[in-house]
């Protein structure tokens, strides 16, 4: 595989303004994710974005940013427009999409993503993380992951929803929005209308399964923190304060 990491970003929130550059401890959000794609070193790292101050912070601090369009309906979109502009060749045969508000993602977890791409069919790969929490259980927020078990923490997917699935006895799994794509599959699947199960769930992947594409997953140990609000940015500033002994 030729991986490329692609970490999509715009200034749209309205719970958090201005969110990718919020500060962590002297370093704009974003700039936290591109360091954690980067120590993952699974292959080139960019950010896709339609804001020239991202682009700017990023690039300030050593990284590669690529400019997108201001019409873009979602992270999948965005990487496509970039991994056109930065690979126009098809060097590439694998994306990478890490979301610009992970500032907590491991390096293992990004890994992780690429590990069901060796199988042929499998058309993109995701991450999830067991339920320990009982308000996650029926929290819809929380994503859960419905699917098979393969052996070795992989499940093969069969659908995604926001209520508390599958009924009886066994684990639930929180569905973590990492993606490692196919590039073919990509293409595909930013040229299909959004699907009837993904705008009733407001859940974009189920547009790739009502396709008929292969989801599979690996577990991770964790959900990372997805900065949202003030208070995840507090929390996340407190996870990632650095500890006696780090380098300056």
């Amino acid at each position: 595989m030729r991986p490329l990491v692609l970490i999509p970003a715009r200034l749209a929130s309205t719970r958090l303004p201005d969110k990718p550059l919020l500060d962590i401890h002297g370093l704009p959000m974003i700039v936290h994710v591109l360091r954690r794609a980067q120590e993952a070193d699974v292959g080139e790292v960019a950010v896709a974005t339609d804001t020239p101050a991202i682009a700017e912070a990023v690039r300030a601090h050593g990284g590669t940013a690529v400019m997108t369009g201001t019409h873009h309906a979602s992270g999948s979109d965005r990487i496509f427009e970039a991994l056109g502009t930065l690979d126009p060749d098809g060097r590439h045969d694998v994306l990478v999409n890490v979301q610009g508000d992970l500032p907590t993602i491991s390096r293992a977890a990004i890994r992780a993503s690429l590990r069901p791409m060796a199988e042929p069919a499998v058309a993109l790969a995701t991450l999830i993380a067991e339920i320990h929490d009982a308000a996650d259980r029926t929290a819809p927020q929380v994503v859960k992951f419905v699917g098979t078990a393969l052996g070795g923490g992989r499940h093969r997917a069969l659908y995604f929803t926001r209520a508390t699935a599958p009924t009886g006895e066994g684990p639930l799994w929180h569905h973590i929005g990492l993606y490692a794509w196919r590039r073919e599959a990509l293409a595909r699947f930013v040229a299909l209308p959004p699907s009837p199960l993904e705008l009733r769930e407001k859940l974009e992947q189920l547009r790739a399964l009502e396709a008929g594409m292969r989801i599979d997953a690996m577990e991770v140990a964790e959900v990372p923190l997805g900065v949202d609000t003030p208070a995840d940015l507090e929390k996340a500033r407190r996870m990632l304060a650095p500890r006696p002994g780090d380098a300056a």
